[in-house]
């Protein structure tokens, strides 16, 4: 079927089964957030079953165009979810705030090829709606696109709020330099026109590239493209380049770039790191001069929990809003948190606020109105890849600003105190006081500090606990990443199946994840006290109850690297686990302790991390 045929009959046949699909679920049951609020409304706005013609959505941006529409966009994928198939890009309006939409309208047809990362800027001098979007040869297999992969910018503008669209034109010529010449991605996230200084009127969108030498990909770049003239010239502005070692690694590969301008004028750009040796699964840099550079190199943000994904950022008022899911490991639990100080720092997970529990990835966000933002977010009970939501919220919805957390004393050098979450008290221990954790949300969670990542070191990790538990996972002490490929550190009672285990996964090069454990043949759930520690050194991985040693192989690698960082007692990282009992007198020193060092529970023991004496919460709950 001819391409122009294809793209008249979807929009016949969407402009019905959409109406129909407004009119009867505008919110669908499981669609909506934990907690129903009337500051908080959803619904599906692109879904295969609703949108015939189309296998799967993703890929969302949103803007609101100086008349006030929202213009919602997506990739259209023809055939499968793949990301290199025949994919258009697609269209829905909304005139109410986005309580409504429209008919899905196709704004650039791929044709067999594929026509993605559609990037949206509003110029609010002119009203034109600026679309810049990336193209590369389609794939009917599904697969991604073959390494070096054929990938050009392109643009389209709309003059009419969004209802029409020009032809595309190639960007090359402006914005895609000789060694530019593998990955290419517009966005995928709506662009910004600066408002204040010298720049004001700017438009800007963000990229990331890649260079290929002739066999491999040597360096991948971050960059600011931004116009002087509405959209007419576009160059490339604020760069960032890192380089790819021989052996596949490198230490960041920021992308999928999402931007705001502060209060100050500069320009906020924070984007997904992709499986770089740093730590943390997001970066941040910022261009003092309107996006002509940036002010330093991008860095990574090891104790910002979320996968490795697409986010987006919202300015409202002094604070910056940044939608992305709060899992470490996996694409689920859509969360908006909130930074108060330009994003210099951000809300942690237990402080963000929970959209959906479901699976969930891209997004995009707009402001709708002094008092309202809309989310456009990727979700679903299944899959994150199910269908695109809309979700329209307050500021009020938001979960307040909360102050400081009661603490506990860290008493390793320099270090700062501990966060007690969640209502954990103070307890009879060991050594005088400790922590009871009621299995619900209590937890302790440690500042980060480069001292704490043990990366390749040996280290001897210290508890006591008692419990009583007869089920569940009961964690102990976690240190790093989570999942089956992340580095990590942890200790945890498992009774159901009858031991305490230790385990370590470690990153080496760019060689696969490995994973070291050992584990007790008892629970030692019998609400008496006991000795725990995991020590490595040697070649091997040791885990001592009660001064009893069993011992296995060790496995060389870093189990702190490419992935968000957390130090945790009585919680996973994760939250989906919580101790119940009591833990007393944790110590992680970055050496490997002797047997008679461990023994005499030396806690003036050189090499110290952290020792949490757990014996006293200062602050009110």
């Amino acid at each position: 079927m001819p391409a122009s045929l294809r793209t008249r009959l979807r929009a016949i046949v969407t402009a019905v089964v959409a109406t129909a699909a407004l009119a009867a679920s505008p919110n669908p049951a499981h669609a909506q957030p934990p907690t129903p609020n009337a500051d908080f409304e959803q619904q599906i706005i692109f879904k295969a079953s609703q949108d015939p013609g189309y296998a799967c959505f993703r890929i969302p941006a949103v803007v609101k165009t100086a008349d006030g529409t929202l213009l919602a966009f997506a990739e259209g994928r023809v055939h499968n979810c793949g990301d290199a198939g025949d994919i258009d890009i697609v269209l829905k309006r909304s005139t109410d705030g986005g309580r409504t939409w429209g008919p899905l309208q196709v704004v650039t047809d791929g044709g067999g090829d594929t026509h993605g990362n559609p990037a949206p800027v509003v110029d609010r001098e002119t009203g034109r709606i600026l679309l810049a979007e990336t193209y590369n040869t389609g794939r009917a297999d599904g697969s991604s696109c073959q390494v070096p992969c054929d990938r050009t910018p392109h643009l389209q503008y709309s003059d009419d709020d969004g209802q029409t669209w020009s032809q595309p034109r190639d960007l090359s010529d402006e914005i895609l330099p000789a060694d530019w010449n593998s990955w290419y991605a517009t966005g995928p996230v709506h662009g910004i026109q600066l408002t204040r200084g010298r720049h004001a009127g700017r438009l800007v969108f963000g990229v990331n590239t890649e260079t290929w030498n002739g066999s491999r990909v040597t360096a991948n770049h971050a960059a600011l493209i931004v116009s002087d003239d509405g959209g007419d010239h576009w160059r490339i502005g604020a760069t960032d380049s890192w380089p790819i070692a021989d052996d596949g690694t490198f230490r960041q590969k920021p992308s999928e770039v999402t931007l705001t301008e502060r209060a100050d004028g500069s320009v906020l750009v924070s984007g997904r790191e992709q499986d770089g040796t740093d730590l943390g699964h997001r970066t941040q840099a910022v261009s003092r001069d309107g996006g002509d550079s940036f002010a330093t190199p991008f860095r990574d943000l090891p104790d910002l929990y979320t996968p490795q994904v697409q986010g987006s950022m919202l300015r409202v008022g002094d604070r910056i809003l940044l939608a992305c899911p709060g899992d470490p490991d996996r694409r689920r639990t859509m969360m908006i948190r909130s930074s108060y100080d330009g994003g210099r720092t951000w809300d942690s997970v237990d402080r963000g606020t929970v959209v959906t529990t479901d699976w969930s990835g891209y997004s995009d966000m707009a402001r709708i109105d002094h008092d309202t933002v809309g989310l456009m977010y990727e979700g679903g009970a299944v899959d994150a890849r199910d269908e695109i939501r809309f979700a329209r919220f307050t500021e009020d919805w938001l979960q307040p600003r909360r102050g400081p957390d009661p603490t506990t004393v860290d008493r390793a050098p320099y270090a700062r105190p501990a966060a007690v979450l969640g209502g954990a008290e103070e307890t009879d221990g060991v050594f005088g006081g400790a922590l009871e954790f009621d299995g619900t949300d209590d937890a302790v969670r440690l500042p980060y500090s480069d001292e704490l990542p043990l990366g390749t070191k040996d280290f001897t990790a210290s508890l006591w606990f008692r419990y009583t538990a007869t089920s569940g996972e009961q964690p102990l002490l976690w240190m790093g990443g989570i999942g089956t490929t992340q580095p990590q550190v942890w200790l945890r009672g498992e009774p159901a199946s009858n031991r305490i285990q230790g385990l370590i996964t470690v990153r080496n090069g760019a060689a696969a994840p490995q994973s070291a454990s050992v584990r007790t043949s008892g629970s030692y759930n019998d609400g008496q006290w006991h000795h725990l520690a995991l020590r490595r050194g040697g070649g091997q991985l040791t885990l001592f109850i009660d001064g009893t040693e069993l011992s296995t192989a060790d496995v060389p690698g870093s189990v702190s690297r490419n992935s968000p960082f957390g130090v945790h007692i009585g919680q996973r990282m994760d939250s989906r686990a919580f101790f119940t009992g009591a833990i007393d007198d944790v110590h992680v020193w970055d050496r490997a302790l002797s047997g008679e060092e461990l023994a005499a529970h030396d806690a003036s023991a050189k090499g110290t991390v952290l020792w949490l004496p757990m014996d006293h919460v200062s602050g009110s709950h």
